[in-house]
């Protein structure tokens, strides 16, 4: 595929989970010009800094393009892809049929932009028999999903271009957007008087300067926030109670637990004025809508699991789900993971699985043990565990110790350097790919991407290389292939009824389905768009549980809603919900929702004794382990020349701390804690409070050198951070909450 400079191609921003809706000019296989997509069914033109240099992760980086295979004396050996394949597969072969299937680990599946590749992994994994995995969200979003389960049953999302109140919890959507168009919708909620705008945050961020109210908590004590917001709207009875009579069931055993809250003493910990915290929670209970965002900031710290549970009480409690600028449950294209109210636990340490996942700082837990059921090979895709997971080195020596780790990306990232095999994969811009980041109520909207360019010579996409390993394994009969190459031929309808035909026959075939649809219905899909055959699948599931929905989008049936997204390059809007359909998410009996969650309430009524400091005379700072900057992203640009400020990733520590710590700015320091060293230059920044200190995300990669080497640029987080510090719920880090010695060192 040559692209002229004179062709705009459309496609997606892939560095956070909005995937703005972009145009690409190429050169060559350069990105010559990139600008916002004007007619995305989402983002609309909108965009930021950060897409407009997204060259820099297709041509910045250094491509792998031929699969590498680890030698004794731990150098790479490049090999062809059948000899890849056949020899990967013989050794899954051997793990399975010595310690069983279920000691094959998967990790990853997706990213930002490129979770069709991912769908395609579960096949290889039934072949296997394997049955654990985690990714990404595993560190983030299983303590929410955890509380969802028990209260809504699923994921729910803020309509903040609509919400009176817009509530930010550890969020700067500013810099780190998960609004849709953030930037638009938070300056016009800033200059609407009738709005409010607050955040909940230790750092006085970019989104904190438009918001109406900051609550400058200290670092970690969000609980105690929330806890006090929660009394005093239960205590001055700003709580709608005709929608908990009529929507929900165990309000009073919720409500008499906060009418014991100490406000006082809540906000004395977190160190918010409690006449400040009265007025945000008056502003709250009397508000015709309220929306929340919890993000990183408080999921990755203390108490995550219970600030999840606390935030949701507050727009429950005062009635703000299923309405107009509230908070909305949304249909899914396929959902990221399955979260129950009794979830599945790991085989080695007993950790719980929230939403199916592995929590990741028990994964070296699962592996360094001499327990028969521990985690034997892993096959990790389009992720980098060894840079991204609490302490890195733990987690190497846990790679080390593993039989067989298999690693697909486009780089020789810091895992795949400590893998057996390499297999190179072609760019999210050299193939059909899209995301599953499908949030929104009551249009929900879903972009399958067209490739830009030719994947570049010796790569593969994810599908194929799933394929060609089932393959090997000779997992599925080739009777089947050809039944259903034949019904696929003649048309969808045929398909359809032989696909149903042999799911009846054979109870395997749905477990295999992804696999099957790449097989024989992708020949079939126009412009080599056969990634995209397990779409086809997804819109039949969607047609079944939201057929009106379906229809008001646009769609008579399942096969005209797959020729959409086959045919939409802006994207298309999959389901058009009404405000009355939102009730029909709730899958609890008579579509209420629980509100006690005896757990959580529990920690609740701890919180008088759970300590609210974690630092020590020896580690006095907290230390925010990735805070999100105009110039960082996630490690997918592995290309320290994008950035045009902070090129060193700055240590930034307030005025009062650089005093007495006698630390200069742009002078060098170390950084001290219980797991290792680092040193960086310090910006002294008054948005930071006194005893709280932070590193950007993004750095720390050893990218190649011209002399065979490698080097490193700012800190690589995770020499820092500890996998023991974690929530005692979903296991999730607290990379945002890391005791720290800063000392100077001599210019």
């Amino acid at each position: 595929m040559t692209a002229s400079t004179e062709t705009w191609h459309k496609s997606a921003c892939i560095l956070c989970e909005n995937n703005c809706g972009i145009q690409i000019q190429t050169d060559g296989r350069r990105f010559a010009k990139i600008r916002g997509d004007k007619d995305h069914v989402a983002t609309a033109g909108y965009t930021c800094n950060k897409a407009l240099r997204l060259d820099h992760y297709q041509n910045g980086g250094t491509r792998l393009t031929t699969p590498l295979r680890r030698e004794e004396d731990d150098s790479f050996t490049p090999i062809d892809w059948d000899t890849a394949i056949r020899e990967i597969a013989a050794r899954l072969e051997t793990v399975r049929d010595t310690h069983g299937g279920e000691s094959i680990f998967f990790y990853g599946g997706g990213g930002q932009g490129n979770h069709l590749g991912g769908a395609y992994s579960g096949a290889l994994l039934r072949a296997l028999g394997a049955r654990y995995r985690s990714n990404p969200l595993a560190q983030e979003k299983t303590g929410e999903g955890h509380v969802d389960a028990h209260l809504t049953g699923g994921h729910t999302t803020g309509d903040f271009t609509r919400a009176e109140v817009s509530l930010f919890l550890g969020k700067n959507p500013w810099q780190s957007h998960g609004v849709p168009r953030a930037r638009t919708v938070l300056k016009d909620i800033a200059k609407d008087p009738a709005r409010t705008m607050i955040v909940v945050d230790p750092v006085r961020t970019e989104t904190a300067d438009l918001a109406d109210i900051h609550l400058q908590v200290k670092p970690g004590t969000d609980a105690w926030c929330l806890a006090g917001l929660l009394g005093i709207l239960v205590q001055e009875d700003l709580l709608d109670h005709a929608f908990l009579a009529a929507r929900t069931t165990g309000a009073d055993t919720v409500i008499a637990q906060l009418k014991a809250v100490d406000v006082a003493a809540c906000a004395r910990t977190c160190g918010v004025d409690e006449d400040l915290l009265r007025r945000t929670a008056r502003v709250i209970g009397n508000a015709s809508s309220v929306a929340t965002y919890e993000d990183l900031g408080v999921q990755q710290g203390p108490n995550s699991t219970l600030v999840s549970y606390l935030n949701k009480l507050t727009w429950l409690l005062t009635g703000n789900f299923a309405k107009p600028g509230a908070m909305q449950p949304h249909s899914w294209i396929a959902p990221l993971a399955r979260y129950s109210t009794h979830p599945r636990h790991t085989p080695v340490t007993g950790a719980r699985m929230p939403g199916g996942l592995v929590p990741c700082n028990v994964i070296a837990e699962e592996i360094l043990t001499d327990h028969p059921d521990r985690f034997r090979a892993m096959i990790i895709e389009s992720s980098n565990p060894a840079h991204s997971l609490a302490d890195s080195a733990a987690f190497a020596k846990a790679l080390a110790a593993l039989d067989l780790v298999v690693v697909i990306d486009i780089a020789l990232t810091e895992t795949g350097r400590q893998a057996d095999y390499v297999l190179p994969a072609a760019s999210q811009f050299e193939k059909w790919e899209a995301t599953f980041f499908t949030f929104e109520f009551p249009h929900n909207t879903f972009h399958l991407r067209a490739p830009v360019l030719d994947p570049l010579p010796g790569t593969l996409p994810e599908p194929e290389i799933y394929a060609r390993l089932v393959r090997e394994l000779d997992a599925v009969p080739r009777s089947r292939l050809t039944a259903l190459r034949a019904a696929a031929r003649l048309g969808r309808t045929p398909y359809k009824l032989a696909f149903a035909a042999l799911a009846v026959l054979d109870k395997s075939t749905l477990a295999m389905a992804p696999h099957l649809l790449y097989e024989t219905l992708g020949p079939t899909l126009p412009d080599r768009a056969r990634s995209a055959a397990v779409l086809w699948a997804l819109a039949q599931r969607i047609a079944k549980e939201h057929p009106a929905a379906m229809r008001r989008a646009g769609h008579r049936n399942a096969d005209a809603l797959f020729d959409a997204m086959l045919e939409g390059r802006s994207g298309i809007t999959f389901t058009e919900d009404e405000y009355a359909d939102a009730w029909n998410y709730v899958p609890h009996p008579g579509h209420r929702i629980p509100l006690p969650i005896p757990e959580l309430l529990g920690l609740l009524a701890d919180l008088d004794t759970t300590p609210a400091v974690h630092t020590t005379e020896d580690f006095p700072i907290v230390l925010a382990a990735g805070q999100r900057r105009a110039f960082t992203a996630n490690t997918i640009f592995r290309d320290n020349t994008w950035r045009k400020r902070d090129r060193q990733g700055t240590l930034r520590v307030s005025p009062h701390d650089a005093e007495q710590l006698g630390l200069s700015d742009g002078a060098p320091a170390q950084i001290t804690t219980s797991r290792g060293t680092a040193q960086a230059l310090v910006e002294i920044d008054d948005r930071l409070q006194p005893g709280h200190a932070a590193l950007p995300n993004g750095f720390g990669l050893d990218l190649p050198t011209q002399d065979g080497g490698t080097e490193r640029t700012g800190v690589a987080l995770n020499t820092l951070t500890d996998l023991t510090w974690r929530d005692p719920i979903a296991a999730t880090p607290w990379h945002k909450h890391v005791p720290a010695r800063i000392e100077p060192l001599p210019a």
